[in-house]
């Protein structure tokens, strides 16, 4: 198959970076005959010009648009195009008959937020609207009403349009994600929306990892990731923590973990130091209190084994079955984290065997590689008979 794969790179890097790369990696190794072209948002005079033609980016489109002519794809998947590239580009593939497939990293096309997180909650209030009003007034775009308000003309524009509708699949991570779209305002279809997670490189070591007495917490400390709960859940208990990351509530961390011995602090480590570290933990833990995409770093930890305790909200709700491969508490609660915390070290050495068992099978069975080639072979060729049919 023939397959050309885009994406608009953020200046800074997330998670969609590795995506699309990893993605493109694993086609690529499954035979197929990939191409891949990328734009990155630019800062400065550049920058602007990026953004005021974000609503209808001619010049982008039509770069795009040679290099489709010239590779003659099956099926095009798109991960990001905001906002070097902007929706136009969908508008040029439809009229010229082209599959094309978009992965939904987040949710932009309902709020300009892109993560219904506003205020230090979740913020939804918008999503049933045509216009999204209220979160222009509240400025849910980088405090800007400008980069809010642009956003969300944008996507109301190719509404309006039918921009939205033309896309033959369109993929989220979970049935939670798909409900919220399906939901929305866009006019999108069940059929049109498929269901695809990430995956993560599989663990190569092939013995289980004595695991330690501590638990472990990785990624940006930020409000949204449920930080504060988890320090004062930990500040309660005997219960070891080692939080690794960076972000604007640091300093929060340092000055609990110089106040509490149980609470320690590693910092920004490399990707192999994390792993040793989730292979040897109790379970990784999970605090969020916004609608997470699909974090890589539980995929990673059931590659290794390793539970999974995390807030029981949005996509987590789905991907942690209590008892199964993880346990639930209630979000931005430490009572229940800490609850939580004392029902998983009652378990028994057995249970929690059986448990980290049932962590690996559902990597290998939902988020390996292997997985992720079948699922976008058929999504693909899904795509391109939707395509001949409309």
């Amino acid at each position: 198959m023939r397959i050309l794969i885009i994406h608009n790179f953020y200046q800074h890097k997330g998670g969609e970076d590795v995506v699309f790369a990893q993605e493109a990696a694993i086609l690529t190794e499954a035979a197929h005959q990939v191409e891949t072209i990328s734009f990155h948002n630019k800062k400065g005079l550049k920058g602007l010009l990026q953004f005021f033609l974000y609503p209808w980016n001619v010049c982008a489109s039509r770069k795009i648009m040679k290099q489709v002519n010239g590779f003659n794809p099956d099926v095009v998947h798109i991960h990001n195009t905001h906002y070097a590239i902007g929706p136009l580009l969908f508008r040029k593939l439809h009229q010229a008959n082209i599959p094309v497939v978009l992965t939904l990293h987040n949710f932009r096309l309902l709020d300009p937020s892109a993560n219904l997180f506003h205020n230090n909650t979740v913020f939804t209030d918008t999503i049933d609207r045509e216009f999204p009003w209220k979160s222009i007034r509240n400025k849910v775009l980088d405090n800007s009403l400008l980069k809010t308000f642009w956003t969300a003309f944008t996507v109301y524009l190719h509404k309006r349009l039918g921009t939205w509708k033309n896309i033959e699949r369109i993929l989220t991570f979970s049935e939670f994600g798909k409900q919220l779209f399906l939901n929305s305002t866009l006019g999108l279809n069940a059929d049109q929306i498929a269901i695809k997670p990430n995956f993560a490189v599989e663990d190569s070591e092939p013995y289980k990892v004595q695991k330690k007495d501590f638990f472990v917490y990785i990624g940006r400390l930020s409000e949204e990731k449920g930080v504060e709960s988890l320090l004062k859940a930990f500040s309660l208990s005997q219960y070891t923590i080692k939080i690794y990351g960076d972000g604007p509530l640091r300093d929060r961390v340092k000055e609990a973990s110089e106040i509490h011995s149980n609470i320690i602090y590693g910092g920004f480590q490399s990707k192999e130091i994390l792993h040793q570290y989730v292979s040897q933990s109790q379970a990784l833990i999970v605090p969020s209190i916004w609608f997470e995409g699909m974090p890589m770093t539980v995929l990673e930890a059931f590659a290794c084994g390793t539970p999974v305790i995390a807030s029981k909200i949005g996509i987590l709700e789905e991907m942690i079955r209590p008892g199964k491969n993880g346990l639930l508490f209630e979000p931005n609660n430490k009572k229940s984290l800490k609850e939580t915390l004392d029902n998983w070290m009652s378990l028994s050495t057995d249970d929690k065997e059986i448990i980290s068992d049932n962590c690996k099978k559902d990597f290998f069975d939902n988020y390996s590689a292997q997985k992720n080639v079948l699922l976008l072979e058929r999504i693909y060729k899904e795509a391109i008979q939707q395509s001949k049919i409309q």
